[in-house]
């Protein structure tokens, strides 16, 4: 006989039993896609703070350095007065009428350059004859100074556009040809062995090969010809030029107007940064296929 008088039913029995406590929240973690984004910009920001870090200090030391007469700031004025006159420069036009007649010649000295330099390197590193035929050439004219030809430029083309397009085209081209060449001739035998134990015709194993294999070095050299472009160019403008970065320089230590001649200097490499961070852009989208490094 059971002994229990109040017996509950089974299912309430075997039901577990419920403590209340403290209630607890949890936060759900972010996506992954959110964390790796969040990183990258991070680091792009911490990196970008590390690279300006030395431009700033630069710009510091310009900036006080004459207010403390520790350059005579009549030679040297501060970077705030060079800023004022930049800003007077571009309020007048005159900035941008001379920096677009500068990359007018630049652009098209360099895209010449590239437009020869690529394929006639292309054919010179792949083609033994031919580059047989033109090395003398090469050697030649490689070490003759761009600047040292600018009076037989000048004297034969005129001291007009063309001569100074003619000698920025001739800068560039040389660095672009030449790594080129190398590039063709520096691509791993063994992925040429590979491709021919495939029977490729000599067409496709150049496309296929040679050409994704070379790019890395040639911009290499479209790289350095992109800053040629723009040093040569204003060398070229101080010589019987009516406008230009070159002219307005040249123009502006001859009228002692220093703070002016400054702005046109800091407009060189303002553009030559950005023209270089540029090509980089098209160095990184061409070579996508590569590895990064460390990945």
């Amino acid at each position: 006989m059971s002994t229990d008088l109040n017996p509950a039913p089974l299912a309430v029995r075997d039901r577990p039993v419920t403590v209340p406590g403290p209630e607890v929240v949890v936060t759900a973690a972010p996506p992954p896609r959110t964390r790796t984004a969040f990183r990258r910009l991070t680091g792009l920001l911490l990196a970008g703070a590390v690279k300006s870090v030395a431009v700033l200090g630069l710009l510091l030391l310009w900036e006080l350095a004459p207010r403390f007469a520790l350059v005579d700031r009549t030679f040297l004025p501060p970077f705030s007065e060079v800023m004022a006159a930049w800003f007077e420069l571009l309020r007048s036009g005159q900035l941008a009428d001379n920096a677009g007649a500068s990359l007018t010649r630049s652009l098209s000295g360099f895209g010449l350059a590239v437009v020869i330099g690529v394929p006639l390197g292309l054919l010179i590193g792949w083609y033994r004859p031919v580059a047989n035929l033109l090395s003398p050439l090469l050697e030649l004219f490689r070490n003759t100074a761009a600047l040292a030809l600018l009076p037989v430029f000048v004297l034969i083309l005129g001291i007009g556009e063309t001569s100074k397009i003619s000698i920025v085209l001739y800068a560039c081209l040389w660095p672009i040809l030449l790594n080129t060449i190398s590039a063709v001739r520096s691509v791993d035998p063994t992925l040429i062995r590979l491709a021919r134990s495939l029977d490729l015709p000599a067409h496709r194993l150049f496309q296929k090969v040679i050409l994704p294999a070379s790019v890395p070095i040639i911009f290499t050299g479209i790289r350095m010809a992109g800053a040629f472009s723009i040093l040569i160019l204003v060398a070229a403008e101080m010589v019987g030029a009516k406008a230009g970065l070159g002219y307005l320089i040249n123009a502006s230590q001859y009228n002692f107007a220093i703070p002016q001649m400054y702005a046109g200097i800091v407009t060189i490499s303002a553009i030559g940064a950005a023209f270089n961070l540029l090509l980089i852009s098209l160095e990184r989208r061409f070579t996508a296929w590569r590895a990064p490094l460390g990945g």
